[in-house]
């Protein structure tokens, strides 16, 4: 398939100004608002309907496999799409409906397989919101502009992040009972912070629609796309020629990502039950000591996804002084470090020495890979390789869901802190792959 060139490719965007920025990102808040729920609720939610510790990993596998499927489709889809809304509109705005109501449904699960069957549809709403708003983004930014707008994306990813994991802990700190739960042991405080996300999940999306509108398709395009066959089978060919033609620099991105996404996988489906045995003693889901420790993984993680939204902008001189894979391995190595160290506390207040380091890398984790991969890819295939950008995310994740339980028992003694120190590891591993991507010149 051979697009003709967006005027991005071919001549300079209008530089925004950053509240025009801002505004262009706002809708990052409630999908990553809903991704912060998933992160801190999922693995108590399934323990509290009865889930095995080393099966939990094969309950996370809605995300991975939605993403591996929905997003390159999507992606390649909003390439060619004309509509009176937009290329990207019609996508996050169908996504993020679908989100809110998944959300809503989510923690008035009965049973196991009604939480997991869920989790896939809410994952599929989210994939398909997520690239074609990445790609939304640099649509609408001029390459001298790219890391300012995806650091702001990645803010937005720690600010909603931040409060999808502290909302738990505020609902307590404003009255409610953190040991009031439902006939599945799930806790009310958890559910009214899915009925927040669904709420955030829309309203966010639809202010991004207000204030932001697309960029429209040139005559030219327009007939270029017109020009082109439709059908499944045209997108498909799309997906398979973007591979082909895929650019060095993101196929050694692969190899990073592959490191890094399986090290976050472990450390956000185990955080819980290793606090839980490091700080109360406890592997029981239905014990006080196992809720305190998802109230205090809401409260760490909130910290940390903090820090992710102050250190995004921190990121952005750095980034451009330094550049994107110096900036992206030294966050890295600092968060491989502190989740080597996160079995080893015993006291809470402790932990958020920690979330600095993992907070620092989450920044550069939402920002700085599209930074070094924008750079690369020709503009009038921005959805199709966003989209398979996120397939290094979730071909790892689907790795560690397959592979972890063959091994939780005989090689990391069937004890969740040692999962954390593993995800450490990786984490450093990550870190040294990136060091030797080739990054394409301006």
């Amino acid at each position: 398939m051979n697009h003709q060139s967006s005027p991005a490719s071919s001549t300079q965007r209008p530089l925004l100004n950053i509240w025009q920025i801002v505004n262009m990102n706002v809708g990052f808040f409630g999908i990553q608002f809903s991704f912060g729920l998933q992160q801190s609720s999922m693995s108590p939610i399934y323990s509290y309907l009865g889930a095995d510790e080393a099966s939990l990993p094969y309950l996370w596998l809605a995300g991975p496999v939605t993403g591996l499927l929905v997003q390159p489709v999507i992606g390649a889809m909003s390439d060619r799409t004309i509509s009176r809304w937009g290329r990207r509109t019609p996508y996050f705005l169908i996504g993020a409906i679908l989100c809110s109501l998944g959300l809503l449904a989510m923690p008035y699960s009965p049973v196991l397989w009604m939480a997991a069957s869920l989790l896939w549809i809410l994952d599929a709403a989210n994939n398909v919101t997520m690239e074609p708003y990445r790609a939304f983004v640099s649509d609408k930014l001029d390459r001298s502009q790219h890391t300012l707008g995806f650091l702001t994306q990645s803010a937005f990813t720690g600010l909603g992040q931040t409060l999808a994991y502290l909302t738990p802990s505020l609902l307590v700190w404003l009255g409610m009972n953190k040991d009031a739960v439902n006939a599945q042991h799930i806790p009310h405080i958890v559910i009214a912070a899915f009925m927040i996300g669904a709420f955030f999940s829309l309203a966010s999306i639809l202010w991004t629609l207000k204030t932001t509108p697309e960029i429209p398709l040139t005559t030219e395009e327009i007939k270029a796309i017109q020009a082109e066959p439709a059908g499944w089978k045209t997108t498909l060919k799309d997906i398979l020629n973007a591979f082909k033609e895929m650019p060095l620099t993101m196929r050694q991105l692969a190899v990073m990502k592959l490191f890094q996404w399986y090290g976050m996988f472990c450390y956000w489906q185990y955080i819980v039950l290793s606090l839980a045995r490091t700080l109360f003693d406890t592997s029981d889901p239905s014990s006080a000591g196992f809720r305190d420790a998802g109230l205090l993984n809401g409260q760490i993680g909130a910290f940390y996804n903090f820090i992710a939204f102050i250190a995004a902008f921190a990121l952005i001189p750095l980034t451009r002084r330094f550049g994107a894979k110096f900036t992206h391995a030294t966050c890295l190595t600092l968060a491989g470090l502190a989740m080597l160290s996160i079995p080893a506390i015993h006291d809470p207040i402790w932990l958020l020495l920690p979330m600095l380091g993992i907070g620092l890398a989450w920044a550069s984790i939402m920002g700085n890979p599209y930074v070094m991969l924008a750079g690369c890819i020709p503009a009038a295939k921005t959805g199709v390789y966003m989209g398979i950008f996120n397939m290094f995310i979730v071909i790892p994740m689907i790795i560690q869901i397959f592979t972890l339980p063959l091994y939780y028992h005989s090689l990391l003694g069937g004890n969740p802190e040692n999962v954390i120190r593993l995800a450490g590891a990786l984490l450093l591993l990550a870190a040294t792959t990136v060091t030797l991507v080739k990054i394409k010149a301006n």
